[in-house]
């Protein structure tokens, strides 16, 4: 199990601010408002930046209510889950923080401030500045690996959680299997990652071909289906921000350094109800991760979805509603 964290950190992470001495003209801070430059609909959304003294990160946001912490991945944005936030109760404060070095918000050269307990301490360092006590937690890919940090490290905040397609890093039954079964494939789906880890590897062949990098992963499982093609655009735009080559590949290069709080994690039981939506055609996350999840959690419910990795954004008809019904016990 983590150990108890205060508001300055994490699971053990150091109360500094990550990146500190960092900030500065290579790792520019870029301006937010880009819902209205793409000409979406959804006007009640604010979009601004939340200042703390570990990180800046840009934040969507709309409502007022309950609040309901929704993390993105790679190489996404909170601007991934625009299409369930209409399927989602008005009386939530939906709360969407664009990750370091992601979307608009802050990036830093270091590759330590990536590991996702330091992502994590981002996340609540931020929401204590919003005034944000207790929430509702959705985390997808990485952003469900931050999610299981904080909801292990900071549980009486984290009223319920949700996991998107991301490997659950308590169920070593579950890790082995999917170990299996990719190495039974020879971890050709895992080539992005290596790739990522090679030092300047992305920053000599990324730079420049942002749009061909991303729609190299921007797929659903059907061939015939097309990715948003808003969504496309923003995340082409945001990764067109000078250092986000680099940035983008943190998350992949501070996967060694993800090992000692992997390992706190492995027998960890989250006492929050839980529910785990999982896109079944993942070709990376695969659902032989799932075998033995049973075991991870006092209370929670699988639902299986028809849709490769981004399910949010393939099939936000099945994820919106499954979101709203589950958090709505929030709402009292």
């Amino acid at each position: 199990m983590l150990g108890p964290v205060g508001r300055a950190g994490v699971a053990g992470v150091g109360a500094g601010p990550a990146g500190a001495g960092q900030r500065g003209a290579a790792w520019g801070r870029p301006a937010t408002g880009h819902f209205r430059r793409h000409g979406h609909p959804m006007t009640q959304l604010r979009i601004h930046p939340v200042r703390t003294e570990r990180v800046t990160l840009t934040v969507r946001e709309r409502g007022r209510g309950e609040p309901l912490v929704l993390l993105h991945g790679w190489p996404e944005s909170g601007y991934c889950w625009t299409p369930v936030l209409p399927h989602l109760d008005e009386r939530f404060r939906v709360i969407c923080p664009d990750l370091r070095g992601l979307g608009d918000s802050e990036r830093t050269a270091p590759v330590e401030d990536y590991r996702k307990a330091q992502l994590a301490a981002d996340v609540l360092a931020v929401l204590d500045a919003m005034g944000v006590e207790r929430f509702g937690l959705a985390g997808h890919d990485w952003g469900g690996a931050v999610a299981q940090v904080l909801a292990a490290s900071v549980p009486a905040r984290v009223r319920r959680l949700c996991l998107l397609n991301i490997f659950l890093f308590n169920n070593p039954t579950g890790l082995q299997s999917a170990e299996a079964e990719q190495a039974r494939r020879r971890h050709r789906a895992y080539w992005y990652q290596t790739f990522m880890q090679m030092p300047g590897l992305c920053e000599a062949l990324v730079e420049g071909h942002e749009e061909a990098w991303l729609r190299a992963f921007l797929r659903g499982k059907d061939r015939d289906w097309a990715f948003p093609a808003d969504a496309v655009a923003e995340y082409v735009r945001a990764y067109r921000i000078p250092g986000t080559a680099t940035s983008g590949a943190n998350y992949y290069r501070a996967m060694p350094g993800d090992t000692e709080t992997w390992r706190g994690l492995r027998a960890h039981r989250f006492p929050m109800p839980t529910l785990l939506l999982f896109g079944v055609h993942d070709p990376v996350v695969l659902p032989a991760c799932l075998d033995g999840y049973e075991r991870c959690f006092d209370q929670v419910e699988l639902r299986r979805v028809e849709a490769s990795h981004f399910l949010q954004e393939e099939r936000p008809e099945v994820v919106g509603p499954a979101l709203n019904a589950f958090f709505t016990p929030l709402l009292g």
